[in-house]
């Protein structure tokens, strides 16, 4: 790390914990449920600004990142230190008779839960609002890119490139685009516990890859008509698609990048597809 790096970093750390401090909690945090169990781990995440989408020339760049758009988010937040765990959900499932299909692959432990319907998500942050008494609910995408990037502007917020020790994505295609696979990258796409890769600069973890995360934005094809104020809420009325973001374990690490996005059906369900709480601190 360079010298001006190493400023930023604490720069950016400053903030974070001037943040927590103005909403009376630490950085790092769980909230207690009026079961008296524990919920996610949570991470506050500072107000500020920074350019949504990538850039023409990033490799691996999509129409559908663009343009660039300018974001201010006026309010800090706490995002899920990590997606929400097969055993974090399964305390839900048991408080509310939640049972899954079972003709569905399912993770366990501290993988993270997949084969959820967005409604399903929702049915689980709207029981931690419940359970805690704070408003719980998924992220935009923009706060989702703000949160991923960590104030950095490269595809990833560990740099220019990654490799198989950072993020969780299929070794068969490496970033950049064309490059050998990385030495150390097993042969064979695999889903990660959560937790397991290094975070970023924020203290999230996995943000790049494993799986992709629902987000509560409306699917639209670029960004022209994204809202300046990232905490936006989608309009009225039941939207066809949602904007999923972060890559998968069995996807390119192209689509791991800060910026990229995709599509997601309103009643999807994949072996790919997780989700990351947001908790508002205001």
């Amino acid at each position: 790390m360079t010298l001006m790096h190493e400023l930023d970093a604490r720069a950016r750390c400053a903030r974070q914990k001037a943040a927590a401090v103005a909403a009376g909690v630490p950085v790092c945090f769980a909230d207690t449920l009026a079961d008296g169990g524990e919920g996610p781990a949570l991470v506050v995440i500072p107000p500020g600004h920074f350019e949504m989408g990538s850039p023409e020339d990033e490799p691996g760049r999509e129409p559908v990142e663009g343009p660039l758009r300018y974001v201010r988010l006026k309010h800090a937040f706490a995002l899920g230190r990590c997606t929400v765990t097969a055993d974090a959900f399964g305390h839900y499932a048991r408080e509310s008779g939640w049972r899954p299909r079972p003709d569905l692959i399912q993770s366990l432990g501290l993988q993270p839960m997949i084969n959820l319907r967005p409604r399903e998500a929702q049915a689980y942050v709207d029981w931690l609002s419940w359970q805690t008494g704070y408003r719980y609910r998924l992220p935009t995408e923009a706060e989702w890119e703000y949160a991923a990037r960590a104030g950095t502007r490269t595809p990833f917020a560990f740099g220019k490139s990654v490799d198989c020790s950072q993020v969780s994505y299929n070794p068969a295609f490496p970033y950049p685009p064309g490059v050998r696979r990385p030495a150390g990258c097993l042969p064979w796409a695999r889903l990660r516990e959560a937790g397991s890769l290094p975070a970023n600069l924020w203290g999230l973890h996995e943000m790049h890859g494993n799986v992709w995360e629902m987000t509560l934005s409306p699917w639209c094809d670029d960004l022209g008509d994204v809202d300046s104020d990232g905490h936006a809420h989608p309009s009225s009325g039941a939207p066809s698609r949602l904007t999923t973001r972060g890559g998968s374990w069995f996807d390119p690490a192209a689509l791991a990048r800060s910026a990229a996005r995709r599509p997601r059906l309103a009643d999807e369900l994949d072996t790919n597809l997780g989700l990351r709480i947001l908790r508002e601190l205001t």
